[in-house]
């Protein structure tokens, strides 16, 4: 029997004054690390930056206001086999309906600026287990394919049969799992990627010149800034101890990202301020997460067979990862339209707004 509770008693957990306190203290005994001579920001988190940024987080940043607003939004927990708490913006049974997916390293709070643009339609913002926000799930966190089964199933405890999903990053593994879980409820899709597992594994092997561009570019990429991902996916106790004990160390982890994947011109604070950054951060770090969201990296998932027939709407950020040509993507699904921005970066909710909500509207028409 599936449960949902709503209302205050259905969001996260709050946030004791001694985990306040714990969080203050070992983010003032901050040691700087000598590392490999270089230009800021070249090799990694710049130290400069991570001093003033650790700084600030224990000294001025107000964890508790943001904290409050957090939970004041409208929590729904889904207790079935796999509990999922999410937010539920509910407008009407008229209504659109969009399910929005985060991936990693963010949250739930990645949609913060496309909720406003899309007030007219029923929102479903679930905390991916394993991620910052989720109830607890047996094991930590979930595979990609199970997490989006058990999403999946959500949706349909909160009584969605016509939805469209919006997803980038890990979301895109999520979305494609929820389609082979429960086929025929997902009536369109909105994505601003494709997986990388599609460009890494059995190719066709008829690609045209623009694909093998696409593909040894992706390679490039994982060679040069894919570290992070191999380090998730083959050692992920050893790295999560050392991110889950350490502020320090986990706003480098994630601040490095959150830098190099926007379009920010290597000022990061024209994308996030300081208080959003470590926001972003800080939701890793209470909620003991970080270790957990390398699951879907840790365990891989396999590919649903066949292509996707669904239609799908791709809305292309320039400084996203690596973005695939038109001609790949409809290789996998039904590609209806497919935009390519002059601005944004892997975080396009977030950076862009305008230009993803509209992207969302654009899959809520194909209904």
């Amino acid at each position: 029997m599936v449960a949902v509770m709503e209302g205050p008693a259905a969001a996260p957990e709050a946030v004791s004054a001694a985990a306040r306190d714990d969080l203050r203290e070992r983010s003032r005994r901050f040691r700087a690390v000598a590392t490999v001579d270089a230009a800021p920001w070249s090799l990694g988190a710049d130290p400069a930056w991570l001093a003033e940024l650790t700084r600030y987080w224990a000294e001025e940043y107000d964890g508790s206001r943001h904290e409050q607003e957090l939970r004041s939004r409208p929590w729904a927990l889904v207790d079935g086999d796999v509990p999922v708490r999410l937010i539920h913006h509910r407008v009407g049974a008229d209504a659109p309906t969009a399910l929005l997916l985060h991936g990693w390293p963010d949250s739930v709070l990645r949609f913060d600026r496309v909720v406003p643009l899309l007030a007219d339609c029923n929102l479903i913002i679930p905390a991916l287990p394993g991620f910052p926000f989720a109830a607890p799930v047996r094991g930590g966190g979930m595979p990609a394919r199970e997490i989006g089964a058990a999403v999946g199933s959500a949706v349909a405890a909160l009584g969605y049969r016509d939805y469209a999903v919006s997803a980038g990053d890990v979301g895109t593994d999520v979305a494609e799992g929820l389609l082979e879980a429960h086929p025929g409820t997902v009536s369109a899709l909105h994505f601003t990627d494709i997986s990388q597992y599609h460009f890494l594994h059995g190719l066709p092997t008829d690609l045209t010149e623009e694909e093998q561009r696409y593909v040894e570019h992706g390679r490039a990429w994982q060679a040069a800034e894919g570290g992070y991902m191999h380090e998730q996916g083959t050692k992920p106790a050893t790295i999560a101890t050392a991110l889950g004990d350490s502020p320090a160390g986990l706003a480098a982890w994630i601040g490095e990202k959150l830098r190099s994947w926007t379009d920010c011109d290597g000022d990061l604070g024209t994308v996030f301020s300081r208080d959003e950054a470590v926001r972003w951060i800080e939701a890793y770090w209470h909620t003991g997460s970080i270790g957990t969201s390398f699951t879907p990296y840790a365990v891989a998932s396999p590919k649903p067979e066949g292509r996707v027939e669904v239609p799908t709407v791709f809305t292309v950020f320039p400084r996203d990862l690596v973005n695939a040509p038109r001609s790949f993507a409809e290789r996998i699904f039904d590609v209806r339209e497919f935009r390519t921005l002059d601005r944004g970066g892997h975080f396009a909710a977030w950076e862009q707004p305008h230009d993803y909500a509209e992207g969302v509207r654009a899959a809520l028409a194909l209904r």
